[in-house]
């Protein structure tokens, strides 16, 4: 017997809505862009030329050929979907990874695992450099992602103007 909506588990609302989110970016990115940018789900992300290193992010905006595998230095924007128990600590872990690697954004999709598996927000950071003090200890890491952007349901949609113009409602991430 087919599972209800509320009876099934995360991994398909998951995929769910790296999908819907990445065919609104792609739309996005093709009238800013004319096509010089690729987007796309669950691709890997390689650190370095060799493929040793690597995540592989829920979505993510490029530059480059169809099909050509996707380095940090070509990647402009990843994502990730959090759903249910994410670990933070593994979510920390990752965000410094991308930010190590140099790629500009750091998009969220937060999901509601109750019931209806709805957004409850998408959160948009940008990579800075961290301001070097004259204080006695020096920061782990010379970036790190602030938040610049944040959106609820309530909201009339996602407008933001980088890495290119996004307009994105609300009915194109809904389950």
């Amino acid at each position: 017997m087919p599972a209800s909506n509320a009876e099934r588990s995360g991994p398909l609302e998951h995929q769910q809505f790296a999908v819907r989110m990445r065919n609104a970016l792609e739309a996005d990115a093709r009238r800013a862009t004319r096509d010089e940018l690729q987007v796309e789900v669950e691709t890997n992300v390689f650190f370095k030329p060799d493929k040793s290193s690597f995540l592989t992010p829920d979505f993510l905006v490029r530059r480059g050929l169809p099909g050509a595998d996707a380095f940090a230095d070509d990647t402009v924007l990843v994502g990730e979907v959090v759903s249910g128990p994410y670990n933070h600590k593994r979510r920390l872990w990752k965000m410094d990874r991308y930010a190590e690697a140099g790629i500009p954004w750091y998009w969220e999709i937060e999901l509601d695992t109750g019931e209806t598996w709805d957004v409850t927000a998408v959160r948009a950071y940008v990579l800075v450099p961290i301001i070097q003090t004259r204080l006695a200890v020096k920061p782990l890491h010379p970036t790190a992602y602030v938040p610049v952007g944040e959106w609820e349901p309530g909201d009339l949609g996602i407008e933001f103007p980088e890495p290119f113009a996004m307009s994105i409602g609300w009915e194109d991430l809904a389950f």
